[in-house]
């Protein structure tokens, strides 16, 4: 309770700073003349419920996916699903569509994430075991990565692949409230169905035959969390566009403080997420203000050294 109740106010000290962080300044918090009230409430809230909603995400799916998997280097994109929702987004900034239809990039992406769950599910089968559920995912990833290369040299201009490039490497710059309305009932559903699955995923530690011993219906909690994963992946991408590194890092750096326990886990991880991915926004606000520094560069280049010393640990039979 004392790891989760941390957690919580480092949350909310990270949204505060969130509000206060910008061009403006924080004369937008307490100002009520000019264009203040509105930059605070229409430009920092939206962005800033953004990455509180998709970190927690991201940190919960991968929570779920490496106790489903018993795999500590399992992330939330290893199902494939966030190729197919950032195909998706490419395709209507390749077709020109993103320009004329401000909801055309987020409603495509999250149409690739729902044909990458359909496809997953068709491959994997009803009953295939976690070994044929990566199987296919490294398939559809593959296949999602192959046709995103495709859209790129095939770009009617730089400008169309500069776009294209650009929106890949993720930001929350200029989301609205609209975007949050489109994001949060996926991520908030998803969430809640990868949240109820904990005692399924500890039982799972025990093994699958045990695991089913003690009642669990390994079908159904298969089932769960490819939906609850794609729901809640497929719906960041398609507002965030592709931020790496949360699902796989920050379950990793929790989970000795759960016990090593999955179903603990799980809410340790989505508050993890949602600190870091505030920070992370907050940090390309602070390092290049008059740039355009990408949020999913600098998760990545955050992510990157630490995936390295969980590597390093597993080496040394530490994880």
């Amino acid at each position: 309770m004392r790891v989760r109740g941390a957690l919580i106010l480092l949350v909310a000290a990270l949204f505060a700073l969130s509000l206060a962080v910008g061009p403006a300044g924080m004369a937008a918090l307490w100002d009520r003349t000019g264009p203040m009230p509105l930059i605070l409430w229409e430009i920092r809230l939206p962005r800033a419920v953004l990455a509180l909603v998709i970190g927690a995400g991201l940190g919960l799916a991968g929570a779920a996916m490496q106790g489903f998997l018993r795999n500590p280097l399992a992330e939330p994109g290893i199902l494939g699903v966030s190729g197919m929702a950032a195909l998706g987004a490419v395709l209507t900034i390749h077709l020109g569509l993103a320009t004329a239809l401000p909801l055309a990039l987020p409603l495509a992406a999250l149409t690739g994430a729902v044909i990458g769950v359909g496809l997953i599910l068709g491959l994997a089968g009803p009953r295939g075991g976690s070994v044929t559920l990566i199987l296919a995912g490294i398939a559809i990833s593959a296949l999602s990565g192959a046709l995103t290369a495709l859209v790129l040299n095939l770009a009617p201009n730089p400008w169309a692949a500069n776009d294209i490039v650009f929106w890949m490497m993720g930001s929350l710059a200029d989301r609205s409230w609209v975007h949050v309305a489109l994001a949060v009932p996926f991520i908030a559903v998803g969430g809640a169905v990868l949240l109820i699955q904990g005692r399924a995923l500890d039982a799972l530690t025990l093994g699958e035959d045990a695991a089913q011993s003690l009642g669990v219906r390994m079908p159904r909690l298969r089932l769960a969390l490819v939906l609850g994963t794609a729901a809640v992946v497929g719906a960041g991408v398609a507002v965030a566009g592709a931020i790496g590194f949360i699902g796989l890092v920050v379950p990793h750096l929790l989970r000795p403080l759960a016990g090593h326990r999955p179903g603990a886990l799980l809410p340790l991880a989505a508050l993890g997420g949602a600190a870091l991915l505030l920070a992370a926004d907050v940090a390309v606000r602070v390092i290049l203000p008059s740039g355009d520094l990408k949020l999913g560069v600098l998760t990545a280049l955050v992510g990157s050294p630490l995936f390295l010393h969980l590597i390093w640990q597993m080496r040394r039979g530490r994880v």
